[in-house]
């Protein structure tokens, strides 16, 4: 047999286990879709949460043009595709309902997590938790067949006895040393109670490494300072994903069939160090110490946006293990890690 006979068969092979891995998911899920609910889930419409930030954009880019897709935000979409429907609705609102009191939602895709270490705290938990939880209650009482929450690896949260790669079962201790952190582990807990609870519903929750690109977030604020502040002695392996590969593994997770946790990572890690040369960014080496004791007075006096608790990122390892996503979703990321780390300098803003 040659060899390019023998890679066909192996690729073949490695279809197959992952074929028979996600029939073995559904059964180990319970009971089979009804015929009913796996076609809403394939033809039914999106209904897409923060659909005007920039990972909403894309992924409503990629759907459009095969189902319906609602948009939820309370921003404006104005450059939005003819054929995509936008409620610029706070899902807080009552008026919210009535997306899924029609009957033709498929799925669910929560995109519209507030991230903003400014803000006002409470609003911040009333918009994220309370706000969840109205959708929550819609997926139950009108029967949605498919939830995908995006939820992020850091939930696990970056501390010096993480082991190198963690798994979906490890414990979500972010919000211990960053309180900012505690609406999205309470959303991810949520999620998580909800998929127990409603089994009839397919529920997704994806947790991404630090996801880079034209996205507006810490990692790619981060690396696209011209001087990138870094902590002395410290040079930790990271892990990022680009936010196209980001939007694949929403997609893949559409599936009927589909459903529990799912870390998703991008391309090998590489250090801090490694990241920062890639990209032509001179570091500026910083004692601990002294690094947030500046970050804290930039802070207070409102000359950066990254709050002191986020050091501990460029600190310590918070890598993920993804092989479930790759065996179960069939998800493999195509932006190698140069392509990636690139990402953040396209279509920059001032």
């Amino acid at each position: 047999m040659t060899q390019d006979a023998t890679r066909g068969n192996g690729s073949r092979f490695d279809r197959r286990a992952a074929d028979v891995e996600r029939r073995r998911q559904l059964r180990r899920s319970g009971d089979l879709l009804p015929v009913r609910a796996a076609k809403l889930i394939e033809n039914g419409a999106v209904v897409i949460t923060g659909i005007c930030g920039r990972l909403g954009r894309r992924l409503a880019r990629n759907l459009h043009r095969v189902r319906p897709v609602h948009g939820l935000d309370r921003r404006p979409f104005p450059d939005k595709p003819k054929d995509i429907e936008h409620h610029e609705i706070d899902v807080r609102r009552k008026k919210a309902r009535d997306i899924f009191r029609r009957g033709d939602v498929g799925a669910l895709v929560h995109l519209g997590v507030m991230h903003d270490p400014r803000g006002d705290s409470e609003d911040h938990h009333t918009w994220n938790v309370l706000g969840f939880q109205k959708l929550l209650d819609y997926a139950r009482q009108y029967d949605v067949p498919k939830l995908v929450l995006v939820s992020s690896a850091n939930v696990y949260g970056p501390r010096p006895d993480n082991p190198q790669f963690l798994t979906e079962d490890a414990p979500l201790l972010a919000a211990s040393a960053f309180s900012d952190m505690r609406d999205l582990v309470e959303l991810d807990m949520l999620a998580q109670s909800f998929f127990w609870k409603y089994p009839r519903t397919e529920t997704v929750i994806l947790r991404p490494t630090h996801i880079l690109g034209t996205v507006k977030n810490a990692p790619s604020n981060y690396l696209r300072l011209k001087v990138v502040p870094t902590l002395m002695g410290f040079d930790p392996m990271m892990q990022v994903v680009h936010q196209d590969d980001l939007v694949q593994a929403i997609l893949l997770s559409l599936q009927p069939g589909i459903r529990g946790i799912f870390n998703i990572a991008g391309p090998p890690p590489v250090s801090l160090s490694q990241g920062l040369s890639i990209l032509g960014r001179p570091a500026l080496p910083l004692p601990h110490t002294v690094a947030r004791l500046g970050i804290d007075r930039l802070w207070r006096w409102r000359m950066t946006s990254f709050p002191a608790p986020e050091l501990d990122f460029i600190r310590y390892v918070c890598m993920v293990d993804d092989s479930r996503a790759r065996q179960v979703l069939g998800y493999a990321p195509r932006f190698d890690v140069e392509q990636t780390l690139r990402a953040v300098d396209e279509e920059r803003w001032v």
